[in-house]
Order: C-alpha cells, then structure tokens, then sequence
C-alpha cells in the first residue's frame, strides 16, 4: 500500500486546466501524490495546453481526457476542483474524500474572446502561460497547501 496522497484534479472537460495541474504535480510532486485528472464532461486535450507545458518542460502529450466516472473505484483522498462549473456540480466522493476548490481562469474561453478582439495566437497563447504558471506556483504548496 502505498503512503501517498491520492489527488484527482477536475475540470469541466478534462482538457486544459485539470491536464495542467495533473502535469505539473507529476514533474513536481510525484515522489509524494498519486496525481489523476478527468472531466465532469470529456472534451480531448488542448493542444495550446499540451504547447505551454511542454515549453516549460513538462510533457502531458500523452494525456487523455477522462471521465469521473472511471475513478469510482480509486481511493481518492482529495478532490481540487478547479474551475467553478466543476465546483458547482462535483459528484459525491465515498468515504471521506476532502474537496477543495482552487479556480483558476479559462484560457480557451479567454483566448477566444481574445481572437474575436483581434488578438495574434502569440497574443492568445499568454492566457495559457499565465494559467499554466499559476497552477505550478499552487501544485508547489502541495501537499501542505491541501489543508
């Protein structure tokens, strides 16, 4: 058995944020977490997510988007939450499983609206950078930050 923490990150799709944070926690924290992801929906993986993490070192190409419900059956200890949708409609976890909502923006949402004001893709890519960076600079709190 083993004495990490298991952590499911979930998002409403299961595509940018909770990939991101699943990435970073693995690079970062995965001497001490079990870290999983998945969707309240599926909607694929980003690939603007997959482009900044991988700029900053971190491969999450490999990922997929999942689903809840294939984590039924994992003890998970601790669910973040981290967009508000997501927070707003979190399924019931057995057993003691804390939740915790850590919202951060949407870069698909943001970068869109930034296109339709005309914005470069360069332009667009900095909503994903500066979320991407945000949530490394919360999965470096881990796991001390959970409580």
């Amino acid at each position: 058995m083993s004495d990490k923490l298991n952590l499911l990150f979930l998002c409403t799709g299961n595509s940018c944020r909770s990939q991101m944070a699943e990435g970073w926690t693995r690079h970062l924290k995965g001497d001490l977490i079990n870290v999983y992801s998945a969707g309240i929906e599926t909607h694929g993986l980003n690939p603007n997510a997959v482009k900044v993490m991988s700029e900053a070192g971190v491969d999450i190409s490999g990922h997929s988007s999942t689903h809840i419900d294939e984590f039924r059956d994992v003890p998970i200890d601790i669910v973040v939450t981290v967009c508000d949708h997501a927070h707003e409609t979190c399924p019931f976890f057995p057993g003691g499983c804390k939740v915790i909502h850590v919202g951060f923006d949407d870069p698909p949402r943001m970068a869109r609206e930034m296109a339709e004001a005309g914005a470069s893709e360069e332009e667009q890519l900095g909503c994903y950078r500066k979320v991407r960076d945000q949530i490394r600079d919360f999965v470096e709190s881990l796991p001390e930050g959970l409580v």
